[in-house]
């Protein structure tokens, strides 16, 4: 979930001058309508990792906002009034009335994140614990609050940097060694992911804010808040229960797909060794007698003539016929329309000892369907969580989820496009939709960039293939679909 908001993000102090004026009026322009109209109440929940500035963010927030009607919160250890009650009964108390603001530092996450992180409960209570705070949180939106929740994230660089430095400080050191800063950077982000995994629903859906550079962290908080409420305005009362902005601005205009380096390529020579190494490879690994215990599911993704076809058959060469199928998902049917969204796919699921292919995917809702509008926004932002779900499930009863989006730039896409036209027996891979994609492309570069930060998991990662090249792809599609296999056996 944190690909993109390991990338740099930056905000200059000169751009940081120009957007900030406009920002605080349309800001107290929004805040004095929701206090005048008292429709409905707005709760923002600041956590993120130690270092990422949430004290510093909530600082900018108030010289921004009118405190009058904004109030903060900041929950630490429960004290002995608050443990002779129920766990979230300090939370009842505090939730902001309708018209107002409520800032939450510390939240209904703080304590089992801490516990899981420290090891006093395993993965099983914690599903437990998210469980109830869903529940909790549907329950908020059902009754028209707009929960807004924020995580600060850094990377792991920059977060020893940070604390590095406020270590030198006394004042503060006793604070991060009591919260038990020392604890390892990926155990600490794995139970992180999968809590947010458990818990980013249509009703509250995570929002992961970049956090190394404070102005760029500050502008993308103030400006969703500001998408939301005006948001939550203009559609009325009538909306509770409606989610969180579904698009994140993006003040640099970056998705984790810039991030890639198309100009990778491998060489005829170099192509042909590594092709036949990998399929050898993939072969013995699926005759294994360990890989009847288990299931691969692969998902490819991409862009329009991104090669996914090709990559397929790369690896069902290397395995065997009996033992793998290839679905290629198209349109639902009437049948599948009947039934809820996943119901196609689990029912394609594999048996023990065998491999699904599925060429396009479960991914559909978020991609086509949300583009085209072929499903409603509540429907969609809700599939990123639903969609966790079901990897979760298909990982924990030993299926490998491996997911592939191949990735092109447009002008190669448009000379495929055009080479297809030209070639008679590629004619049938082109069609008039094709073309009328290609004028969606910066709306599907944004959504494919929320999809990969909401679903990439640790049960199921996103593996992102530069696929200028086919060659390249390929024998990256089948290296990473070996690896994933070797760890699991």
């Amino acid at each position: 979930m944190f690909e993109s908001a390991e990338q740099k993000h930056e905000i200059d102090k000169e751009a940081f001058r120009k957007e900030e004026p406009t920002l605080r009026e349309e800001l107290l322009d929004a805040q004095f309508d929701l206090n005048e109209k008292k429709e409905f109440p707005v709760l923002i929940v600041i956590t993120g990792i130690d270092g990422a500035g949430k004290g510093a963010a909530l600082a900018r927030l108030y010289e921004w906002l009118d405190p009058h009607t904004l109030r903060t919160v900041a929950f630490d250890q429960p004290t002995d009034v608050e443990r002779a009650r129920p766990p979230m009964w300090r939370y009842w108390l505090e939730l902001p009335p309708k018209g107002d603001i409520g800032i939450f530092v510390g939240s209904w996450y703080h304590e089992p994140l801490t516990a899981r992180i420290g090891g006093k409960i395993d993965d099983y209570a914690l599903a437990g614990t998210t469980a109830a705070i869903n529940r909790f949180e549907q329950m908020l939106a059902d009754e028209g609050v707009l929960l807004l929740k924020f995580w600060l994230h850094l990377s792991g660089v920059d977060r020893k940097s940070r604390l590095k430095q406020a270590l030198e400080d006394e004042s503060v050191r006793h604070v991060l060694e009591h919260r038990g800063w020392k604890s390892t950077y990926k155990a600490a982000m794995r139970v992180v992911q999968l809590m947010m995994q458990q818990t980013s629903t249509a009703a509250g859906p995570w929002i992961v804010i970049p956090s190394a550079d404070a102005r760029y962290r500050d502008l993308t908080i103030g400006q969703t808040i500001l998408q939301a409420v005006r948001k939550r305005l203009a559609e009325g009362r009538s909306t509770a229960g409606a989610t969180a902005p579904a698009i994140i601005p993006t003040l640099d205009g970056k998705t984790v797909l810039d991030t890639l380096d198309l100009t990778q390529k491998l060489s005829s020579d170099v192509y042909r060794k590594q092709l036949s190494h990998w399929q050898q490879r993939l072969g013995e690994l699926t005759d294994r007698k360990a890989f009847r215990e288990i299931a691969v599911v692969c998902a490819f993704e991409g862009n329009d003539a991104a090669g996914k076809g090709g990559s397929i058959r790369r690896v069902t060469m290397a395995l065997d016929p009996r033992r793998f199928r290839v679905h290629s998902i198209a349109a639902p049917s009437d049948e599948e329309k009947a039934q809820p969204y996943l119901w196609r796919f689990w029912r394609r699921l594999p048996a023990k000892g065998h491999v699904a292919v599925f060429d396009r995917s479960w991914y559909g809702r978020v991609l086509v369907e949300r583009i085209e509008g072929f499903c409603s926004e509540a429907d969609w932002m809700r599939a990123y969580g639903e969609i966790n779900e079901f990897e979760s499930q298909l990982d924990a009863n030993g299926i490998v989820v491996v997911k592939y989006w191949l990735a092109t730039s447009s002008a190669e896409q448009l000379r495929r496009f055009k080479d297809r036209e030209k070639t008679p027996f590629k004619r049938h891979k082109i069609t008039d939709e094709d073309w009328r994609n290609r004028e969606k492309w910066d709306a599907y570069a944004q959504a494919i960039g929320d999809m990969v930060d909401r679903t990439s998991t640790t049960a199921a990662p996103w593996t992102l293939v530069e696929a200028e090249d086919k060659k390249f792809a390929r024998v990256k599609v089948l290296r990473t679909l070996c690896e994933r296999i070797e760890t699991m056996l």
